[in-house]
């Protein structure tokens, strides 16, 4: 009988991963949801990428692109 859990023990980790599961739901949820449109985010990012596009092409303007992409996750859109 030394090898088979008891029911104390077995009652915690089911309520340990009950926990976890719970808040894994709720965390992503809350954190990942937009406030904005993307189309209205990041207006500053968004200008120095496009001027950087029409000017230099979208390959020179590496950059740009990754700090505007940056900046849209930290507002919770999953680009």
């Amino acid at each position: 009988m030394g090898g088979l859990p008891t029911q104390n023990s077995s009652a915690l980790a089911l309520s340990g991963l009950q926990q976890t599961q719970e808040s894994a739901k709720t965390t992503p949820a809350a954190e990942s949801k937009p406030k904005k449109k993307i189309c209205c985010a990041c207006p500053e990012t968004k200008k120095l990428r496009d001027e950087c596009i029409v000017e230099h092409g979208e390959e020179a303007c590496a950059k740009w692109i990754e700090a505007h992409r940056k900046c849209l996750r930290a507002e919770g859109f999953n680009v």
